[in-house]
């Protein structure tokens, strides 16, 4: 098999992946997408719902419906 090598954009560890694994093919189609490492991105995930359930988290959405956006 033939690998790819992706630096994480927080901790700069280069990692080997597969190359026609989905996330390989995303990579190089979509050059904006970023790659994570498996810590940088639990550690994200696991700060974002911490986050999340904090008190002082609040979502701006609204239920109104504007006409004149769509």
């Amino acid at each position: 098999m033939i690998e790819m090598r992706a630096q994480c954009v927080l901790c700069d560890q280069i990692d080997k992946i597969d190359s026609v694994s989905l996330l390989a093919k995303q990579l190089r189609k979509k050059r904006k997408i970023s790659y994570l490492c498996e810590e940088c991105s639990e550690r994200i995930t696991a700060k974002t719902i911490e986050r999340k359930q904090s008190p002082h988290f609040k979502t701006y959405q609204t239920d109104e419906y504007d006409e004149y956006l769509r």
